[in-house]
């Protein structure tokens, strides 16, 4: 029975052993893990970093390539459009305009009853059209006719509220943001006439421009305007004879615009600004590599709503794949591009519960990833935190480039106050992302300083572009003479 026994307290404590043993290497083979998921985070953070010193040197590249966009054509990644917008709403504009918008998948036709100073916008009555998908891809000639088919039955439901006087034609501001080959004012007003609907187009924008204007009509103080949504883009006013590129050109319309107007709207398209300061990661440039335009957006690639979800799978599948951060096999779903949207991000950015239980949820539902650890979670929190606040910084960075180049970034050398200067803003990710969009904010008050950052002012234009294009239609319209004599 001793022997038994001994026997029996041996083999219990070499089991016992061997589960300590078990236990020591699940340790050591977990602390070796997270050891590499930290090693993999603190690279990225590194490379991804934006001390105030390299945002300062993104700011004085864009204001350098700004200038070089404006001296020359094809003098600058910035392609520095000049607009033919010279006159940006006041507010005394009066009577009744359309706005058409087409966005990608649909358009909306708008209309505005506009009453001077005192009254502003009387009423405004808008629709939203969806395109079929087969003129997508068809040829302009049917779209442009299923456009100005909508937009004609939306004229013809104009009711008593809206006054056209007598003998006048009906003008539209029209919101185009695709680069395109055809003349699309000419399109669109062939395919009017073919509606037996008259009018005339008066304005042609981008939906930063028609941000611009729509900001500019409420607030006289608006100089730029800002969209940080699925893409991104900014449009401000420069004085004329700061665009040596520009002599009186003839717009497409073979309308001239005057040389001699003081100030000209420019269309940016600062998505495409890229400078040897803007700190991209192996990550940016596998994403750009794959992209349908390698090398080309390279500003936009690093902060836009299109791309900062993609930005944070592929991060985590770095994770996935190196350190087993989601297990001994890789999730399937995080090999699938694009699979993370930017709002998903945003909801994991900003989730406040003790345990992370939207990131855990999103992370199942979106990724196929069960139950994660309050750790795993947290991880994910992080990087996302690092993405974000790099996208914001660097938006920050071009704000404050756009300022220096118009001289509102500090106070004159007289010693007078820095006049009050607004930037309008739209965009989802700005308004939707507040942890992005308070990264913005501090970020543009820790580069201007003190001073400077209480007189520099970012409203929310919501929805800012439709209306603007209807106001650029009015402050451009072809009677306006006949009302100022």
């Amino acid at each position: 029975m001793g022997k038994v026994a001994v026997t029996t307290t041996v083999v219990c404590a070499a089991a016992a052993c061997a589960v300590a043993v078990l236990v020591v290497r699940h340790r050591m083979r977990s602390s070796g893990r997270w050891s590499r998921v930290a090693a993999v985070i603190k690279e990225f953070e590194e490379r991804a970093a934006t001390p105030i010193g390299k945002l300062r040197q993104v700011a004085d590249a864009m204001t350098v390539e700004m200038h070089a966009g404006l001296a020359s054509e094809g003098g600058s990644k910035l392609k520095m459009l000049i607009s033919y917008v010279d006159n940006l709403p006041t507010g005394d504009e009066m009577g009744l305009f359309y706005a058409l918008d087409l966005g990608g998948t649909n358009f909306r036709v708008l209309r505005v009853q506009l009453g001077g100073k005192e009254k502003r916008v009387v009423k405004q009555e808008f629709e939203e059209v969806s395109i079929p998908p087969h003129l997508m891809v068809g040829g302009s000639d049917e779209l442009f006719d299923f456009i100005a088919s909508a937009l004609a039955k939306f004229v013809a439901a104009e009711g008593d509220d809206f006054h056209l006087p007598i003998g006048r034609q009906r003008e539209l501001g029209f919101t185009f943001s695709f680069p395109v080959g055809e003349d699309v004012v000419t399109e669109l007003t062939r395919a009017m006439e073919r509606q037996g609907l008259d009018m005339r187009v008066s304005a042609l924008v981008n939906d930063t421009i028609g941000t611009l204007a729509g900001g500019r009509y409420f607030d006289h103080d608006v100089v730029a305007a800002v969209i940080l949504g699925t893409g991104t883009n900014a449009a401000y006013v420069e004085r004329a004879h700061a665009i040596p590129k520009w002599h009186g050109l003839l717009p497409k319309s073979g309308e001239m615009v005057s040389a001699s107007s003081s100030n000209m709207v420019i269309n940016m398209e600062w998505g495409n600004f890229r400078s040897s300061h803007l700190p991209l990661t192996d990550y940016d440039q596998a994403l750009d590599a794959a992209s349908l335009n390698p090398g080309e957006q390279i500003f936009e690639k690093l902060m836009s709503g299109m791309y900062l979800g993609e930005i944070l799978r592929r991060v985590l599948l770095k994770l996935a794949t190196e350190t087993a951060l989601f297990g001994d096999t890789v999730p399937p779903k995080l090999e699938t591009p694009f699979i993370l949207r930017t709002p998903a991000m945003s909801a994991i950015h900003h989730d406040n519960s003790p345990d992370l239980k939207v990131v855990g949820t999103k992370l199942k539902e979106l990724l196929g990833i069960p139950n994660t650890s309050l750790k795993t979670r947290k991880v994910v929190v992080q990087i996302c935190d690092i993405v974000a606040k790099r996208g914001a910084r660097l938006a920050a960075a071009g704000i404050v480039g756009i300022l220096k180049k118009i001289g509102r970034d500090a106070p004159p050398k007289d010693g007078s106050k820095l006049p009050k200067t607004v930037i309008a803003m739209d965009g989802g990710l700005y308004e939707h992302y507040t942890i992005f969009s308070d990264c913005l904010q501090s970020t543009l008050k820790e580069m201007l300083g003190p001073e400077a950052s209480t007189s520099i002012v970012i409203k929310l234009a919501n929805d800012g572009s439709g209306i603007g294009a209807s106001l650029l239609a009015a402050s451009h319209s072809q009677y306006l003479e006949l009302e100022e004599s």
